[in-house]
């Protein structure tokens, strides 16, 4: 049982390291939770139960990350907003030597500088989760939203 707990303790730390990260702006922080190869999705809810490709955002490795975080802080310019997250518990699906396998709802709430705060995004995310020398860091995350409305734009990551 102990082991268990230390898994759920230690995914939820991730979650949280990752929460923080985006809500922060701390480009280098976000990229830091994944491993160099790794899958990086926003993709709607009907396309994923689908199973169509198509997605709002893909990307396939740490370097397209470190491109999309080089992309916020130098060339994109938007009305500034704050994001929060607010991230469900995991429920830890499998554990294996090799990966971690969870899903975790989400919802992000956004506050532009002179508005009300708003629902910006709600889905869930589909993990696979690695253990590294540097501790457990992103393989694989899906953000599957269930809204087939979005923003015009999806500047910061989910």
């Amino acid at each position: 049982m102990s082991k268990h707990i230390e898994t759920h303790f230690a995914v939820t730390q991730l979650h949280a390291r990752y929460a923080s990260a985006v809500d922060a702006n701390d480009w280098d922080a976000w990229v830091d939770c994944f491993i160099d190869d790794c899958v990086y999705r926003i993709q709607p809810r009907e396309n994923f139960e689908r199973g169509f490709p198509l997605a709002t955002l893909s990307f396939e490795s740490k370097g397209m990350l470190r491109d999309r975080a080089y992309g916020i802080k130098e060339t994109l310019f938007h009305d500034p907003y704050y994001q929060r997250h607010i991230v469900g518990a995991p429920l830890i699906q499998s554990v294996t030597d090799e990966c971690i396998k969870c899903e975790a709802n989400y919802v992000v709430i956004r506050t532009k500088l002179s508005e009300l705060s708003t629902v910006y995004n709600a889905g869930r995310y589909i993990d696979e989760i690695v253990h590294t020398e540097a501790g457990l860091k992103l393989k694989s995350r899906q953000c599957i939203y269930d809204s087939e409305m979005i923003p015009n734009s999806i500047i910061y990551p989910i």
